[in-house]
């Protein structure tokens, strides 16, 4: 992952220089060099202080097609601590592309099980592992979270093995290659689970609507003071008021029906089944406005929407997934994007923002 980012780093340098120098091996060697380092310590230092609470999102997206943003996955570090909030299908190259260092993940947080949410814990444990991860991956789920550990470890057991018949058991123990689930048993909409504590970090664990999906789960994450609420996929809930109180950030899921209801009628003709899936899929997710309800209620500063459905190619596009929303709350909205990274220094109220792309 380092060497394609110096790569795409290096073509940067070469660009302002001569046709003649470039030819010179001494010269491309010491430039890729240069590049590939620039870039290997990317962002590790500044995610990993102690001084703030930091996200980065790096998976925006839904099943549908998006070529700007990946299936479900946020980063967070606090207190020394790396975990990640779901890992869609290409989460470990986003992070990577992002410059987040992989070898300190302290868990994954599973909101629930549809494909765009764990399709990407393979390479995300693989990454992890070759950056140093040497105890099993532990995942935090609802009841089946054992099921999906186990599924996956069988599935890439070979694979694993591989890897570490290549690279040696000191580099990449067995180990490493393995699933720790942590099944969070939250028997009602009125109870929550604190999944891990420690170092100043408080994970809490509650429930959402997504059925037929049954349970799913949001997750809370504090701070020194400062914390972010994600709300995995669901319904407008109430516990989302309930848990957000006194978060600055809420990271909530959006779905603008009224375009997604535009897209079926324009497949009906020709895709039927399709454009019947697009109307399904209407009635479990939140809509932009209703988000922003919820923030409202829970008076979080800010939020920020993601698991955008559907992609928005264009500024149209982006008006039209915004319609109402202003009417309701006038500031303090984002759209989420992959590579938006949200800072939150302790002893502050100060949210900062950065485009990490």
């Amino acid at each position: 992952m380092i060497v394609a980012a110096g790569v795409a780093a290096l073509g940067v340098v070469l660009a302002g220089m001569g046709y003649a120098a470039l030819q010179m091996t001494s010269v491309q060697d010491a430039l890729f060099e240069r590049a590939v380092k620039a870039r290997a310590g990317m962002q590790t230092e500044e995610l990993l202080s102690r001084d703030a609470l930091h996200v980065v999102l790096c998976g925006t997206g839904s099943p549908l097609p998006d070529p700007e943003r990946g299936s479900a996955c946020a980063a967070v570090f606090a207190g020394g601590h790396f975990f990640l909030v779901d890992a869609g299908a290409g989460a470990a190259v986003r992070l990577a592309r992002f410059g987040v260092p992989m070898g300190g993940l302290s868990g994954v947080l599973l909101t629930h099980f549809h494909s765009d949410h764990i399709a990407g814990l393979p390479d995300v444990s693989l990454q992890s592992w070759a950056a140093g991860r040497h105890a099993p991956l532990t995942l935090y789920g609802p009841p089946g979270v054992e099921r999906v550990a186990r599924g996956f470890e069988d599935t890439f057991k070979l694979d694993a093995s591989y890897r570490t018949a290549h690279h040696g058991a000191t580099l990449m123990p067995p180990s490493g290659g393995r699933y720790a689930p942590i099944t969070v048993p939250l028997l009602n909409d009125f109870s929550e689970a604190v999944v891990f504590e420690e170092d100043g970090v408080k994970i809490t664990a509650f429930r959402v609507g997504h059925a037929p999906v049954e349970p799913a789960y949001g997750y809370r994450i504090d701070y020194e003071g400062r914390s972010v609420i994600f709300s995995g996929d669901t319904v407008k809930h109430p516990n989302m008021v309930r848990m957000g109180k006194g978060a600055d950030v809420m990271v909530h899921e959006a779905l603008a029906g009224h375009m997604v209801s535009a897209i079926a009628a324009a497949l009906e003709p020709a895709q039927p089944r399709t454009a019947q899936i697009m109307r399904d899929i209407i009635n479990y997710h939140t809509s932009p406005v209703q988000a922003a309800e919820s923030a409202n209620e829970a008076g979080v500063p800010m939020l920020v929407y993601s698991h955008v459905v559907p992609p928005l190619p264009n500024a149209i596009a982006r008006t039209l997934f915004l319609r109402g929303v202003a009417g309701v709350r006038g500031e303090g909205v984002m759209v989420g994007y992959d590579g938006l990274y949200l800072r939150l220094p302790v002893n502050t109220d100060e949210i900062e923002t950065r485009d990490l792309r």
